[in-house]
């Protein structure tokens, strides 16, 4: 028996100290892409300080200025001199590269190859793991609610800021939207909503209070805030030292914002900085895309695919793609694995060409979840699959 229950998810904005780093990745990743799209990459950025320091595997024909890229990319999130940040920003921070080739080891269980004999020529998997993907009817986008809403305070605060007319708001922040959802489950109201913005000396609690309050209310839905929702901005007071100054950045440390929100599940492995051979990323866009189409086809309010590969093997190793839907499914689950197997192909070879993962469009997904932007391959709807999945 279902029953009311309350969700919370946050998201960071750009000039969070981990974005900061999944974004330096990402861009690496894009510039060998966009000059050589066989690229093998794997690039780890850490940030700190004055200091950004790269490490990781690439295998590339692109003759890529390292340094340049880590510039641009402070530069563009807004820590562009020390007028922004004394201690990192584009004009002054150094740059330490560790950067190596990709491990012949697991270059050759990605190189195509004869699958036992079965299988032809085919690309292998970069590495064992599992994935998964998950949609909900719940917004537009068919994600969760919690994440959709925290992702779009953050969007709204940097389209703000990047206007230049709140010369105090800086580039660190974050947010976090608690949402309690009734006994059918569907979004009931917002019980609070946090979000705390890096700013400078220059301005006061009170002004910032009340300008974050009315960015919170310009992209929630105004039939979710009730009198009671409460506001916690910039609950400590001051928020003046912040990004990679304030703290140090990691790629890959933001899985859950880059994700679901923790509603769907997680399977571990990181996305930016790597290219698609690595089935932490390609398969978990699949998947993604997958569950958005059982979801826009009316066949669950809820779906959650999982796979599993196997480093090197073609086909995942889970024999049956693995389906969830939370108890919403229209039809039997079993149906709904059948029309996904006929529809979508998991093979890493053919999930980079339907994709067209072999691009550089990684920058844009960087910040403000993976799974919300619709001129991105994986969250486009197809109708010939939606009309396979509804048995058509």
């Amino acid at each position: 028996m279902k029953h009311m229950h309350i969700f919370t998810s946050e998201s960071v904005g750009e000039g969070h100290p981990d974005k900061v780093a999944d974004l330096i990745s990402d861009s690496i990743l894009d510039a060998c892409l966009e000059q050589d799209p066989a690229s093998r990459v794997a690039c780890e950025t850490l940030v700190k300080d004055s200091h950004v320091i790269l490490a990781g595997e690439i295998t590339t024909q692109a003759k890529v200025d390292y340094e340049k890229i880590v510039r641009d990319t402070i530069r563009s999130i807004g820590y562009r001199t020390p007028a922004d940040d004394e201690l990192f920003n584009a004009e002054t921070v150094d740059i330490t590269n560790y950067l190596s080739t990709q491990s012949p080891d697991i270059a050759q269980g990605v190189d195509a190859r004869e699958a036992e004999g079965k299988d032809g020529a085919e690309q292998g998997a970069g590495d064992q793991g599992i994935m998964f993907g998950f949609a909900a009817n719940e917004t537009p986008e068919l994600m969760p609610a919690p994440i959709m809403y925290a992702h779009r305070i953050m969007m709204e605060l940097a389209r703000v800021r990047h206007q230049g007319n709140t010369p105090w708001l800086r580039p660190d922040s974050k947010s976090q939207v608690a949402v309690e959802y009734d006994a059918a489950g569907r979004p009931a109201r917002i019980l609070n909503v946090v979000l705390s913005t890096q700013h400078s000396d220059s301005v006061d609690n009170a002004t910032l209070r009340a300008f974050c309050k009315q960015v919170i209310l310009s992209v929630l839905p105004a039939e979710l805030i009730t009198p009671e929702t409460e506001f916690f901005i910039n609950p400590t007071g001051r928020f003046v030292v912040g990004g990679p100054h304030g703290d140090s950045g990691l790629t890959g440390r933001k899985i859950i914002v880059d994700t679901y929100g923790g509603m769907g599940r997680h399977g571990g492995g990181a996305f930016s900085g790597k290219d698609c051979s690595k089935v932490d990323r390609s398969g978990a866009y699949m998947c993604r895309w997958a569950a958005k189409h059982v979801v826009a086809a009316g066949l669950a309010d809820r779906c959650e695919l999982q796979v599993a590969y196997a480093i090197g093997k073609a086909s995942p190793v889970s024999i049956m793609i693995d389906v969830d839907t939370y108890g919403t499914a229209k039809v039997d689950e079993s149906t709904i694995v059948e029309r996904v197997k006929k529809a979508f192909s998991f093979k890493p070879a053919d999930m980079e060409s339907v994709l067209g993962l072999r691009r550089p469009i990684f920058r844009r997904t960087t910040n403000y979840g993976h799974f919300t932007k619709e001129d991105l391959p994986w969250e486009q709807l197809d109708p010939a699959r939606l009309a396979i999945l509804k048995g058509e």
